[in-house]
């Protein structure tokens, strides 16, 4: 059993250009952005399996964030029975959440200028609506340079696995050393639209 709960509220930084499609269709994966956004199906496949190096503003004005901390040479040095088009894919099928507010701060502050929205969410309310889809990961997965973690599917633990196991089946399926049980978990992601996403919210800043 892991030792670690769930804090009251868990974070997500937000676009400011993009509030309004958020308060339409709620919270999306980026590849649920992109077909929102008209984009083919061959067109989206081709996108979310490869490395963005940039900041992107998609045809519906939708705007989604670089992947600069983690260009393919990387993943490739720490990825386990994975490719770094299946990583990006991946992580392309979630919306992500911070647990702990400063590493949302450190985000926001690579996002300088553009201005950003801090979302504040309900943890345990979110993880009730959504349990079958979510999951949470031990390490940043959206960074992989300077000696980067080990990574693969297993990166993303099931919540109901984390609660019955902690970390045990990450490290078991990498093949590495079992992480301390106390050891928290860095992201909570969803693997889904989110499209009541404003029902789970606390509290909204804009910045």
């Amino acid at each position: 059993m892991s030792s670690f709960k769930l804090p009251k509220h868990v974070y997500h930084l937000v676009e400011k250009t993009n509030w309004h499609s958020i308060e339409r269709h709620g919270l999306l994966p980026t590849e649920l952005l992109y077909a929102l956004s008209g984009y083919a199906e061959d067109e989206r496949k081709v996108l979310i399996a490869n490395h963005r190096p940039g900041h992107t503003v998609l045809r519906s004005g939708i705007e989604i964030r670089d992947q600069a901390p983690m260009p393919p040479a990387a993943l490739e040095k720490c990825l386990i029975r994975m490719t770094p088009a299946e990583w990006y894919a991946n992580l392309n099928s979630r919306v992500f959440f911070w647990l702990d507010i400063e590493r949302l701060h450190r985000q926001r502050s690579a996002c300088a200028p553009r201005p950003q929205m801090i979302l504040t969410f309900d943890a345990a309310r979110l993880v009730e609506a959504y349990l079958p889809y979510v999951a949470l990961s031990p390490i940043n997965t959206g960074f992989a340079r300077r000696k980067p973690a080990v990574r693969g599917e297993a990166t993303f633990v099931p919540y109901s696995e984390w609660s019955r196991s902690g970390w045990e089946s990450e490290m078991k399926m990498l093949g590495k050393t079992a992480r301390k049980t106390s050891h928290s978990p860095v992201e909570l992601t969803v693997r889904c639209a989110i499209p009541d996403a404003l029902k789970f919210v606390a509290d909204i800043q804009s910045l």
